[in-house]
């Protein structure tokens, strides 16, 4: 692999080592019960809950009918704020709520799987 001018540059070789992404995953993170996998799993399964929030948000506020600048100025939030929140990003558990209240959900539950439901508000 070079590097010119700002592009990357991926030689391909005939002799290439082909392997799955398992076999990937254990040569270049680590093998499963390292702590570098499972300080990579836990980012990806942290990334991936996140992502489901954000588009659970989208949904939401697409199906009341507000557009992301319109649910912004009921957070005090700029557009772009709440396009970062509907993407994943700036997922916290004050802009849930905040999100949450903007959207006009008059209670929330949150499921923490085995250990139950708490109440939000």
């Amino acid at each position: 692999m070079q590097r010119k001018s700002g592009m990357i540059i991926i030689k391909h070789d005939k002799d290439m080592e082909k392997m799955t992404h398992e076999e990937m995953l254990d040569k270049y993170v680590g093998k499963v019960g390292t702590p570098e996998r499972e300080a990579f799993d836990e980012k990806v399964r942290t990334g991936a809950e996140e992502y489901r929030i954000g588009e659970a948000i989208k949904q939401t506020r697409k199906k009341i009918g507000f557009t992301q600048q319109q649910l912004g100025e009921r957070m005090g939030v700029k557009r772009a704020e709440v396009s970062k929140i509907e993407s994943g990003r700036s997922i916290t558990y004050s802009t849930i709520m905040r999100v949450f209240k903007a959207l006009g959900a008059e209670s929330a539950t949150l499921d923490l799987g085995q250990l139950g439901r708490v109440a939000l508000w």
